[in-house]
């Protein structure tokens, strides 16, 4: 370390981090043997990005090899965000500036904008890194190839800079638009691939106990929808469909008006309860689709914890506030439309619910990387997803490092590397963009939730046949502790799986117990489960699927889905599915 300035590290630890990661010290090392003009590090969500960069900033400041800082972030709360850490670190930056705006107070050494900002006056930009030797920190650098107009705009605005650091922390597209300052090489099939200077990948940092490992958990269920020529479907979420029923299941299991959701979001909010016995400020976040969906969300949250849920709107001007207050609170639950997607820090979220139609690499991605921000040893992210095919596979491919693949082409059918269809700029103006899917005429009729599988390192763990949401099967995955070390946690869930498949002895059979034996929880689970079973001997002798009959019985007795409904709604239920029986018989 004999060859680092006396800037470093003790600028690092005015409010980035008491000290700096191995891998920052590692890429720190690389970077200060090399002084590169342009310098790319890829580095997972929650690894330390900022903290690296803002070191680095520190350092060439102090060495005078640049004198001012230009930081470029991809939405406004993020300015504000960086400017909050650059702070911490002495490097006091102006996040209000705007390209044309002119001089700044003497008191800031930098500004920030973003990508969006200077598209729209990159000469302006370009002036003002002219008459400084400037710092660019380009923040997701992959935004610069969202659109040419934002690539065009970063290359002329940061051409003349002095040193240029890019950062990711999540996969690179295929696509057609080069990203400025980065650099290609033709990889193994000759399409030019990006090269990263440093890449700090999950994998290492789960190992390194910089990030939490992420146990998913998925989520099918019976749909019912009526198609804009008035044919009423029947498709359970997860079984092998086309891409257009895939796309009608999933909408119908998001409305919010169904089963599936109120369901999903009770089991969400009971392993949430779970993770808060070991970590008492755990919080949990809903992504959804649009404003709607997320006022709805937070209704039925509150119905199910009795507290209210912050509302993140990306058009409001309170939201970067409302992330602020969240981050610092303990409350249990943040619903919000995009924009807690990417790069927002909020270390105390544990559990998340995917609830948007929006399901490229990418998006999913930034997402999950909301939740691996480790704080301490053994905590664990727990992540609901419902059962489609693309978003398991993204879930068990989370420690894939990709690259950006520059000529492929790109479509929708066949490549998970399609392009986004909505830029994030877009989700700032409005939501109007971030379902899409909400041109396709269809109305959802009805769903019904059920506990497919845990997802954890790549590899599978459920119970054999149907497991219905509020089952004690599915108790035996939201129960999991929320402290748990990544082998410990591998462990647990082989073992469960397997107790679950090993035959029952003869000596541990008894008698049922009597209703006066049983608690109410255990009443109510008896309850369900014979419910569960008459709908299912009514489906071998009529053919209607399980979730249609739930919709008719809940239609007929009134009450919640089963998962949530009390024991008379339930018994009720039980009579009806009976009366039935005896008329068909009749």
């Amino acid at each position: 370390m004999s060859s680092l300035g006396p800037a470093w590290p003790e600028r690092a630890a005015w409010g980035t981090a008491p000290s700096l990661r191995a891998w920052q010290t590692a890429a720190m090392e690389d970077y200060l043997s090399r002084n590169p003009r342009d310098y790319l590090a890829v580095a997972t969500p929650g690894a330390g990005k900022t903290t690296f960069a803002l070191t680095v900033a520190a350092e060439l400041l102090g060495r005078r090899i640049v004198d001012r800082l230009i930081i470029v972030a991809p939405t406004e709360h993020l300015k504000m965000q960086w400017a909050e850490a650059a702070a911490r670190a002495g490097l006091p930056i102006d996040p209000t500036y705007s390209a044309g705006k002119g001089k700044i107070a003497s008191d800031y050494v930098g500004v920030a904008v973003t990508y969006a900002g200077v598209g729209v006056n990159p000469l302006a930009m370009r002036i003002r890194t002219e008459r400084f030797k400037t710092l660019v920190i380009l923040d997701e650098m992959h935004h610069a190839g969202d659109s040419l107009s934002w690539g065009e705009g970063v290359r002329e605005a940061f051409e003349p800079a002095a040193r240029r650091l890019a950062l990711t922390g999540t996969p690179f597209r295929s696509d057609v638009n080069p990203i400025p300052f980065v650099t290609y090489q033709p990889g193994e099939d000759g399409v030019p691939t990006s090269v990263a200077d440093y890449t700090y990948g999950y994998a290492q940092a789960l190992a390194d106990h910089v990030v939490r490992p992420v146990l998913f958990l998925a989520y099918s269920g019976e749909m019912q929808w009526r198609t804009r020529a008035g044919d009423e479907i029947t498709a359970s979420l997860g079984e092998p469909l086309t891409k257009d029923m895939t796309a009608h299941a999933l909408r119908t299991a998001l409305d919010p008006s169904g089963s599936w959701m109120p369901s999903v979001l009770a089991a969400a909010d009971k392993r949430l309860s779970e993770v808060r016995r070991h970590v008492p400020d755990a919080g949990g976040l809903v992504i959804a689709s649009d404003q709607d969906s997320a006022r709805a969300y937070a209704k039925l949250l509150r119905t199910i914890t009795g507290e209210a849920a912050t509302v993140v709107l990306s058009d409001e001007k309170a939201a970067s506030k409302k992330i602020s207050e969240f981050t610092d609170n303990d409350k249990r639950w943040m619903v919000a439309v995009r924009m807690v997607s990417e790069g927002v820090d909020v270390p105390r979220l544990a559990v998340g619910v995917w609830a948007t139609t929006t399901s490229t690499p990418l998006f999913f991605a930034q997402a999950v990387g909301r939740f691996v921000r480790a704080r301490s040893r053994g905590e664990i992210a727990s992540v609901f997803l419902p059962s489609v095919p693309n978003l398991l596979t993204y879930a068990s491919e989370l420690e894939v490092e990709r690259d950006h693949v520059l000529g492929r082409k790109v479509n929708d059918d066949g490549d998970i590397f399609a392009a986004e269809n909505d830029l994030l700029a877009q989700a700032e103006a409005g939501d109007a963009a971030s379902d899409d899917l909400i041109s396709t005429p269809f109305e959802a009729l009805g769903s019904e939730a059920r506990f497919d599988h845990a997802l954890y390192d790549g590899a599978q763990f459920g119970h054999e046949g149907e497991v219905l949401s509020g089952s004690d099967e599915e108790m035996d995955f939201l129960g999991i502790p929320g402290l748990l070390e990544p082998g410990q946690m591998r462990e647990l869930l082989q073992q469960r799986q397997a107790d679950r498949r090993r035959p029952k002895k003869v000596e541990d059979e008894r008698p049922a117990d009597t209703l006066a034996d049983v608690t109410t929880h255990e009443h109510l689970a008896v309850l369900r489960r014979e419910l569960n079973g008459l709908v299912a001997s009514w489906n071998h002798r009529t053919g209607q699927a399980h979730g249609i009959t739930h919709a008719a019985l809940r239609k007929e007795c009134g009450g919640p889905a089963a998962a949530v409904a009390n024991a008379d709604q339930l018994q009720k239920r039980i009579d009806r599915v009976r009366e039935w029986a005896m008329r068909k018989s009749s």
